[in-house]
């Protein structure tokens, strides 16, 4: 039995290999004020490699997340992680003029990084030729996740209700949204004023994702529950898959980095659950190969001391 629960026989497929990171791989961005900084990391060696462009929390950088980029990298995957304006790295000030619309900038950056492709493999060593461009998959965590799953057809409702601008990219074809809040009907006074951009519509989120929410999960922006994390999947279109985890706050049990502090429910087997799940889910959904990912799934439910619920439809 492994650490996350899942039988040794039942992880994902694939023995971790040599990694390659490079950071910063800088692609110009006319018109953000700051061209756009990135880390990529790869399996040393290999082709067709499917590529995953993960989007920060607020406040973190390319640099964050090493349990999972680091994870997906030795797994197969090359990991494209760039840094936003809303970065510590930065520190961009909040009366900044970008502020407003940090929210689009982070969009933009997702876009770019696609657009960029030739370049972030040029610039790293013995990447060049290497990526496979029919298998993208963005994921992110917190406001990452939001970012994220603009690409996979989630809108933002203006003000009357209307969905706004359809920003969604046919290049990706899947994602993992972790810890990505739910609708905007029950937010709090603050997040209602500031955080326009928090009124989200699923209904043409169309793109597979995996859904990952804790049920300890209490945010300070919404006068709603944990159960306001699992909105994403409740209210979008197939094909979707949940991932409740037991016990787990908006860190997940660490994915945001190895003890870094902001981290308030460290628990290193959930984690180990959410690489897993989430490589067995992308190899299934962009790969085809199901095999991993039906036997995890079957394994966490039938498991004596489960660290979560998986549902899909």
């Amino acid at each position: 039995m492994s650490e996350s629960g899942i039988p040794n026989e039942h992880r994902s497929a694939g023995v971790p290999v040599t990694v390659i990171s490079a950071r910063p791989v800088v692609l110009s961005a006319p018109g953000r004020g700051e061209d756009l900084q990135v880390r990529v990391s790869a399996p040393a060696a290999g082709g067709d490699l499917p590529v995953i462009v993960f989007s920060h929390g607020y406040g973190s950088s390319m640099n964050g997340y090493a349990p999972l980029a680091d994870h997906w990298a030795a797994q197969g995957f090359v990991v494209v992680q760039p840094t936003h304006l809303d970065s510590r790295t930065l520190g961009i000030p909040a009366e900044d003029p970008r502020t407003p619309r940090m929210w689009r900038h982070r969009i933009e950056d997702l876009t770019r990084v696609l657009d960029g492709l030739d370049a972030l493999q040029a610039a790293v060593p013995g990447l060049a030729g290497r990526l496979d461009r029919d298998r993208i998959a963005v994921a992110g965590h917190s406001w990452g996740a939001q970012s994220a799953s603009v690409l996979l057809g989630a809108r933002v409702l203006d003000a009357d209700g209307t969905p706004g601008e359809d920003m969604s990219d046919p290049r990706a074809k899947a994602g993992v949204l972790l810890a990505l809040t739910g609708l905007g009907d029950d937010l709090t006074p603050f997040a209602a004023e500031h955080l326009p951009f928090m009124r989200p519509s699923f209904a043409t989120m169309a793109a597979p994702a995996l859904v990952v929410a804790g049920d300890k999960d209490q945010s300070h922006l919404s006068r709603r529950g944990p159960d306001w994390f699992t909105d994403p999947y409740t209210h979008s279109p197939g094909p979707k898959s949940l991932l409740t985890l037991f016990g787990a706050e908006h860190s997940l049990g660490g994915i945001p980095g190895y003890e870094v502090a902001e981290t308030t429910d460290e628990n290193p087997a959930r984690v180990a659950l959410i690489q897993h799940l989430t490589t067995a889910f992308l190899r299934s959904t962009l790969l085809g190969e199901d095999g991993d990912w039906k036997a995890d799934a079957t394994a966490l439910e039938e498991g004596p001391d489960p660290l979560g619920r998986l549902q899909s439809k």
